[in-house]
């Protein structure tokens, strides 16, 4: 639908459920380059879209002396994720947890998605020749403003239920066996059911599999997940709150469903 109206795919979500996973595999699918710009507080147009290499034109203005020279010229243009996604062929853009962007950046943001096209000041205006599909991710640190989200097509990405976490894990770690797969899925879905500060995401699950797989474990055992919780839950407390008596109920859930 993102295509076919031409409008950015908003995505939000927990952070781990795949938002970013989601715009790596289009970007595959498609057959074009993926475009990133990590967000961040303080972000700026000199990170995001261009700025020229000083040190570039200095040296150019020594060696040249009193001649003429072009400072603004293109080869002392670095760019930056926004105009490569405008001036270079069709491409994924995405703008990864846009609300850990201050909103004056999401504002320039509105500004640059409603005509894809922006000004340098030195070369003139730069419009894409084929707009780029653009992916937008939010964790939902902030609420991001309506006016960006009324010019995007919204999804929101809810963590899978058991039958596709299954699926997930079974194209991810092909390596892993069925049993394992089953336990993690099973012990993974009931420890989100619980009180976490953070219950663990798809991208968790996943490391957390690999953690087992690295010690060889063909099936779930108490002292295992005990020792490889790490890889699945981010927080002390969630750690001290599953550890020992919770942990071993699980796995006994988890290995006779």
């Amino acid at each position: 639908m993102a295509l076919q109206l031409r409008r950015p795919l908003f995505l939000e979500g927990e952070a781990g459920v795949g938002k970013t996973e989601l715009a790596k595999v289009l970007a595959a699918g498609l057959g074009c380059e993926l475009i990133r710009l990590q967000c961040y507080e303080g972000l700026d147009l000199s990170s995001a879209l261009y700025e020229w290499n000083y040190p570039a034109q200095i040296l150019e203005s020594q060696s040249q002396g009193s001649g003429k020279i072009d400072l603004y010229d293109e080869r002392f243009l670095l760019e930056r994720p926004l105009l490569r996604a405008l001036r270079g062929p069709w491409s994924v853009l995405l703008i990864d947890e846009i609300d850990r962007a201050d909103e004056p950046f999401e504002a320039f943001l509105l500004e640059l998605l409603s005509d894809y096209q922006v000004t340098i000041p030195e070369l003139g205006t730069v419009k894409a020749s084929r707009e780029p599909l653009v992916v937008i991710t939010s964790n939902r640190t902030r609420e991001v403003h309506d006016a960006l989200k009324r010019r995007c097509f919204y999804h929101w990405v809810d963590t899978p239920d058991a039958q596709r976490e299954l699926e997930i894990l079974r194209v991810r770690l092909p390596g892993c066996e069925a049993r394992l797969a089953e336990q993690v899925v099973s012990f993974v879905q009931a420890l989100r059911s619980g009180e976490l500060y953070k219950p663990p995401g798809v991208a968790e699950t996943l490391d957390w599999t690999k953690a087992l797989l690295a010690l060889d474990r063909l099936e779930l055992d108490t002292q295992s997940v005990n020792d490889t919780l790490g890889a699945l839950l981010k927080y002390k407390d969630d750690l001290a709150a599953v550890r020992g008596d919770v942990a071993g109920r699980l796995v006994a859930q988890a290995l006779d469903p």
